[in-house]
């Protein structure tokens, strides 16, 4: 196999266009000009954009960049495809394959689920065997499937657990469907080169004889697992180039044991999280295709297409509101569907509360049914293809995943050194989306926006998986909430303090706070009569209010024992200045609502 060569181009700033944006047709009359004048009115309406800004700052106002550092704009333009080429299109026909996740300790429990699974829509199981305690408890959770006809994927397996799946497969009396996969991904663990035997042998040793035992029963061997890194908090670029370097490795392995390159890429199957970002999602998996088949390219293989496994993430699921789940791993599997992912398995919406139960792995398996048979999602082959933004976006993101690649290859390769790079870029990222959940620029529904305080939770059996959680801070607090309320002191009639009330008491709940209002006011002595000595008070009203008698109100408030004032809004002299915290748009949350709770705790 050859060493990499040659790389892709690097990806322009974007700009505003010039001319027709061309949305309908060659006759269509709407210019750039015309589609910022409108947007702009918008904006500023909504004082988003200032009086004096011109028209064109709409694109700056609205474009978002994402964790990789790559800008999104608002709206494709056929600009965005000058001098690119479009790439990465999906190689499924057809409906894609629908893999439930099958976890816990029980084989029989587990084989009770996966027979339930495959009655009812299912055409393929990912077994994760990690809580299972023997590798015959393989065997016993797949008692009754039919391997020739209903595939199996193991999720991060010891090669034990590989070896009982091969055993399953030598009986199968006719072939074994082809997409089963024996699952070895040592690269998941980083020790590749370690000793793991008194013989000598070594992780790379043993994951090719898998993959040769998986050649000989005309089965998948390998899988490149992306969700590994993706549940450590990677971006969608760090998570391309890492599983291209992984392939990159795994090819080099194999080949050296005498595969062709083209055998090889045959026999490997890349695993991807799919997110609710829609878009990036669509993206990734194309560009994923776009760079392994490059790698083939620069290998001297053919075309040997990308198989691939979707799996809904992790990382973005909730425990608490847990329904909003459905909604994220809709959005997941809708976009992995698109983006032409050959299996995609959607992650039951209560695994976060424990072991799913039977109404959660049937929602899980439904959702890809509803896309499939209801939404025809995969009646077109190529659903996103064309679309300015998709085609632009998966340029960016193989170039990004590219760049990430070459730092691998750059610290030697796949190996300890590679890895801890990539951990250390990881971190960064990991940083910087703490940040945007921190001061909610990166909302989450049901967590950090639209808390529910009074919920109550479906009961689960205790279930647990390693990984980051985007919600984990806020859920912390949640999970232990706050002894006593916040007085919220709300300033005038219900229709002028709402905005600020609203606001505030949203906020307060994502971190476990309840309050308890004073409800239409007219003055300070009306807002006294409905405190109860709390020590802690949050003032809401409008800024004429503040001005006018928030002052008053504050020190009234002090003489009736508040330790604590914080204003919703931003205190100065046009509001209030003698207050002891604030809360308004872009206030990191996380930290406020830690100072809150410290001071409900004195």
């Amino acid at each position: 196999m050859t060493d990499l060569e040659g790389g892709l181009d690097e990806p322009e700033e974007l700009q505003p266009a010039e001319g027709s944006l061309r949305l309908v047709g060659d006759d269509d009359t709407y210019d750039v000009a015309a589609w910022e004048a409108a947007t702009a009115a918008v904006l500023r309406k909504a004082r988003r954009l200032g009086e004096d800004a011109p028209d064109s700052d709409v694109w700056a106002a609205l474009a978002h960049t994402t964790l990789d550092g790559i800008e999104v704009a608002p709206i494709g333009r056929p600009a965005d495809l000058e001098r690119l080429t479009t790439s990465g299109r999906p190689q499924r026909t057809g409906a894609w394959d629908v893999r439930t996740s099958l976890v816990g300790d029980d084989a029989a429990a587990i084989n009770e689920a996966a027979l339930v699974d495959l009655d009812n829509g299912a055409t393929s199981l990912h077994l994760d065997p990690s809580d299972l305690q023997h590798a015959e408890d393989v065997a016993r959770a797949l008692r009754g499937v039919l391997l020739d006809l209903a595939p199996v994927t193991l999720d991060r397996p010891d090669a034990e657990q590989s070896e009982a799946l091969a055993r399953l497969l030598d009986q199968v009396a006719g072939d074994p469907h082809p997409a089963n996969n024996l699952s070895a991904d040592p690269a998941t663990a980083l020790t590749f080169g370690e000793r793991v035997g008194d013989d000598g042998s070594t992780v790379a040793d043993t994951f090719v004889a898998t993959v040769r035992r998986a050649q000989g029963l005309g089965v998948l061997g390998a899988v490149v697992d992306g969700t590994a890194l993706h549940d450590r908090g990677a971006s969608d670029a760090q998570e391309l180039g890492w599983t291209t370097a992984v392939g990159v490795h795994y090819l080099r392995l194999l080949t050296d044991a005498g595969l062709t390159v083209d055998e090889a890429a045959g026999l490997i199957e890349f695993r991807y999280a799919a997110t609710d970002e829609q878009l990036p999602t669509i993206a990734k998996l194309r560009a994923a295709r776009r760079l392994w088949a490059r790698v083939l390219e620069a290998s001297g293989g053919s075309d040997v297409p990308q198989r691939q496994h979707a799996i809904t993430s992790r990382a973005m699921m909730s425990r608490f509101d847990p329904w909003v789940n459905m909604l994220r791993a809709t959005v997941a599997a809708f976009a992995a569907g698109v983006g032409g992912a050959d299996a995609v398995t959607v992650v039951p919406f209560d695994e976060r509360l424990g072991l799913p139960d039977a109404f959660g792995r049937r929602i899980a398996r439904n959702t890809s049914s509803l896309l499939i048979e209801e939404s025809h999602v995969a009646a077109v082959a190529d659903p996103a293809g064309g679309s300015y933004a998709v085609e632009r976006l998966t340029d960016d993101l193989a170039v990004a995943g590219w760049a990430e690649l070459g730092r691998i290859e750059a610290d030697g390769g796949f190996g300890e050194q590679a890895a801890a790079g990539v951990k250390e870029r990881v971190r960064a990222v990991r940083d910087a989306r703490d940040a945007g959940i921190a001061d909610r620029s990166r909302p989450l529904t049901g967590i950090s926006e639209f808390p529910h305080l009074g919920e109550v939770l479906p009961e689960r059996a205790p279930f647990g998986r390693a990984g980051i959680r985007y919600a984990s801070a806020y859920e912390d607090m949640r999970a232990a909430p706050a002894d006593r309320p916040v007085f919220l002191a709300t300033m005038g009639p219900v229709a002028a303090h709402t905005a600020r009330a609203t606001f505030a008491t949203n906020l307060l709940a994502a971190g476990g706070v309840a309050v308890e209002a004073a409800g239409a006011t007219s003055d300070a002595a009306s807002v006294l009569a409905a405190h109860a000595g709390q020590r802690v008070v949050c003032l809401a009203g409008t800024d004429a209010a503040y001005a006018e008698w928030g002052a008053d109100l504050v020190a009234a408030l002090r003489a009736a024992g508040a330790s604590y004032v914080v204003l919703a809004g931003r205190p100065g002299e046009r509001t209030v200045t003698d207050v002891d915290d604030s809360c308004a748009v872009g206030v990191d949350a996380l930290a406020f609502l830690a100072r809150v709770r410290e001071e409900l705790a004195r």
